[in-house]
């Protein structure tokens, strides 16, 4: 992808210094602000940081940019994703428009259809002989509910996303936000608001609605076990089984799709923090690879900087630690005030393991045309008893008797990911233990699990495991090694209901900032709203920076347009 010309700066900000910093002899670095890590968390906030006129740079450990939003030549000629490959909640957020990133070379694909799911028996006579597809067009999803499912479920589907669908956008604007009792109002009063004496938005009271289990959910609107067991796995992708209170707003999430799709950046995960690094030195900034932070620099009970691996100092007033909580803490080690020496948030014991297969061709499955299957997330599950076997395994810290697969092939929609013949095919098997009750060395049984987990494809698509000619299988010891995610865990933190919100990473800790070690801040995804490919956490992160710093007028005005918009 092609280095566009830099933009010109933005109307509502201040002047920008031609450079991130202002250079030592010894190599030494000053800015205003130092982000640690060059996650899309840390990218996001350092070009909010950036375009309000500040100097930033961005340190990273590892040498590839992105964390776990990258991509990297994994065979020759074939460019794989080294964490995420569908952006749902970016997509829903606004930063896309607001930091204008498609002037700097981000394109989406769009995944439409977003979903599929094929029938339990292909071929058999009746409904159940028909898959299910989720497109972005309702009448269409509509019409495919109601040729696999009846339509009763069909009509229930139409009157779900009626209901849901603006309590999903309410969730958006709760995670635009800090999570705080006057931003979790503003951003739900309205839903409840009274009219007339009833309710604004039918469908049940609200409280039980989004502190119940998708599960309850599912079973009050709909019959067909199908159906439910396909948005259930949708939902899932968030870390708890949907048997969990708290998680029906994570099943819900499918009615915005219907509006925005989730998108695949052409060229691979890794286009979206190409073109946030693109952005970023557009406004002055700049990002150091493989030389992170060692240490967090302390002067007075508040931060001064940070001194990286090489032993080079970034001093600035400002750090922004986009890394782990754990890490942070780390960083900061005897400076570690008790908010955060004490913190210990749920980390779990894993969460998934990955298979990136080349293959001589995507996924077939039966009866089903490559347009209708390929285009999306391929939710492979018929019956949510599947789910709960998996996660009553990992809950014993076993292997799933029977993996449960979601597959992504968008090499299909894509041409630039693999040379022609060849296929990207990317299998995710949720709840694998990080440790396993027995003790087993995951090293050993890596192959042997992707085995298992490509055959779980191929009982829907025929022919796919012959289709396979190299993996690359991130265990979740593989993903802590590589991406840095402790305990294999690509949410950082427990997603359920009592790691979220003001809970998230700690109560102490909710509001981005350290208590008692001025000038340190927290993004990433141990914040709030938590794991996904969001930048919502950058960009609040730099928000509450901005805030602090009593930055110009223009500038603070830009970013509440910015997040106006998202709100309507």
């Amino acid at each position: 992808m092609s280095e566009p010309a830099s933009s010109p700066r933005d109307a509502a900000g201040p002047p920008r210094p031609a450079s991130a910093g202002e250079p030592a002899a010894d190599g030494d670095t000053t800015v205003d602000a130092v982000v640690v890590g060059a996650g899309h968390n840390g990218l996001v906030a350092a070009c909010y940081l950036a375009r309000a006129g500040l100097r930033v740079e961005v340190v990273e450990r590892d040498e590839v940019l992105g964390g776990a939003v990258s991509t990297v030549e994994r065979w020759p000629g074939v460019r794989v994703d080294r964490g995420s490959s569908a952006h749902v909640i970016i997509r829903q957020s606004g930063i896309v428009e607001e930091l204008d990133l498609a002037a700097h070379g981000l394109r989406y694909v769009d995944c439409d259809p977003w979903g599929f799911a094929p029938a339990p028996s292909p071929g058999a006579p009746g409904p159940d002989g028909r898959p299910l597809v989720f497109s972005v067009d309702l009448d269409a999803t509509c019409a495919s509910v109601a040729a696999a499912c009846g339509p009763e479920d069909a009509a229930a589907y139409r009157r779900f996303v009626e209901v849901w669908a603006p309590r999903s956008r309410a969730v958006v604007g709760s995670f635009g936000r800090r999570p705080t009792v006057g931003g979790l109002a503003r951003s739900f009063w309205p839903l409840g608001a009274p009219a007339d004496g009833r309710p604004r938005t039918p469908g049940g009271d609200l409280a039980v609605d989004f502190l119940g289990s998708g599960d309850a959910l599912l079973d009050r609107w709909f019959t067909s076990e199908r159906l439910k067991a396909a948005l259930a796995w949708f939902g899932a992708q968030s870390g708890p089984p949907v048997s969990e209170p708290g998680t029906a707003a994570m099943v819900a999430w499918a009615t915005l799709l219907h509006d925005v799709p989730p998108g695949h950046p052409v060229g691979g995960s890794g286009g979206l923090t190409q073109a946030l690094r693109r952005r970023l030195e557009a406004d002055g900034g700049r990002v150091v690879l493989g030389d992170g932070a060692a240490r967090l620099l302390v002067e007075d009970g508040r931060v001064a900087g940070v001194e990286t691996v090489s032993g080079r100092r970034v001093a600035a007033p400002v750090v922004v630690a986009a890394c782990h909580v754990v890490a942070t803490r780390d960083l900061a080690g005897e400076h570690a005030p008790p908010a955060l020496a004490d913190a210990a948030p749920p980390v779990g014991n894993g969460f998934g393991l990955v298979v990136r297969a080349l293959t001589d061709g995507p996924p077939a499955y039966p009866g089903v045309a490559p347009e209708q299957a390929l285009g999306g997330l391929q939710l492979l599950c018929t019956d949510r008893a599947q789910l709960a076997a998996a996660h009553g395994d990992w809950l014993a810290g076993r292997l799933p008797r029977e993996p449960v697969p979601l597959a992504m092939c968008f090499s299909a929609t894509d041409d630039t990911l693999a040379p022609p013949g060849q296929h990207v095919v990317t299998v995710w098997g949720q709840w694998y233990p990080y440790a396993l009750a027995d003790g087993a060395d995951w090293d050993a049984l890596a192959q042997a699990e992707a085995d298992r987990l490509v055959a779980a494809v191929d009982r829907f698509a025929p022919g796919f495991a012959a289709s396979v000619r190299r993996t690359y299988v991130q265990t979740p010891l593989l993903l802590e090694r590589e991406l840095s995610l402790l305990r294999g865990n690509v949410m950082h933190v427990e997603m359920g209901l009592a790691s979220m919100f003001a809970f998230r990473p700690t109560p102490a800790l909710s509001g981005y900032r350290v208590p008692g070690l001025a000038g340190l801040y927290l993004a990433g995804a141990s914040t709030h709203p938590g794991g996904g490919v969001s930048g919502n956490s950058g960009r609040t992160a730099a928000r509450v920076v901005l805030g602090d710093r009593g930055v110009p007028a223009r500038a603070r005005e830009a970013l509440r347009r910015g997040l106006a918009r998202v709100r309507r």
